[in-house]
């Protein structure tokens, strides 16, 4: 079983066995209170799933406060569980949903683009183009940053379908998890996809006063 947190939008949490049945999926839209949340939904995923194998962290694109929330959440349960953790770019999950629910309709997937609301009129956004033999999106760079105005054109540029993702499904954060530790492959490193510096930094050092 693999747990699935993501904090990049609003607040989720899944459980999912490796073959992709989902015993467990929580979610709050709410963009904000990450910490007043998450613990309940953690506890009734974890009613679920009562001896998992692997988390799974969503690691953003998304706000540095909600960002630090999910990923530390994830990182305490995995020590505590002795489990290991799997980073996951966030806009991969989401991919992984619309690719999925096109193959169930029978639907071609153009190229596409996850875009998300990065605030301070930004958006932020990865392209993806299809899915490979280890269904897994194919994604076509990083996620970047665009301001809102100039979006439009990028993805025309690109070639890519624009898809707005509102929430991130914890169960697909799993799932691709899950595929890529069947492939032996890492999706993201360990550092959050923040793309920006976050709003608050350190103190610079106080000023000597003179008598």
């Amino acid at each position: 079983m693999i747990i699935g947190i993501d904090t990049s939008l609003g607040t989720a949490v899944a459980a999912i066995a490796r073959d992709g049945e989902i015993a467990a999926d929580e979610q709050s839209a709410n963009p904000l209170g990450h910490a007043e949340v998450i613990g309940d939904l953690l506890a009734r995923a974890v009613a679920a799933a009562p001896e998992p194998t692997h988390v799974a962290i969503g690691m953003g694109p998304g706000p540095f406060t909600g960002l630090r929330v999910g990923i530390a959440t994830a990182r305490a349960f995995a020590l505590g569980r002795g489990v290991p953790v799997v980073p996951v770019p966030s806009h991969d999950g989401v991919a992984l949903g619309v690719l999925l629910a096109d193959a169930l309709t029978g639907t071609e997937t153009p190229r596409f683009a996850v875009v998300t609301d990065a605030r301070r009129r930004e958006f932020a956004y990865s392209v993806y183009d299809g899915i490979d033999d280890d269904g897994l999106p194919i994604r076509v760079g990083d996620a970047t940053l665009s301001p809102r105005d100039e979006l439009d054109a990028r993805l025309a540029e690109a070639g890519a379908a624009r898809y707005d993702a509102t929430s991130v499904s914890a169960a697909m954060i799993a799932l691709t998890a899950a595929r890529a530790l069947d492939a032996g492959r890492e999706l993201a490193g360990p550092e959050p996809l923040y793309l920006r510096s976050p709003d608050v930094v350190a103190a610079h050092a106080p000023k000597r006063v003179s008598a």
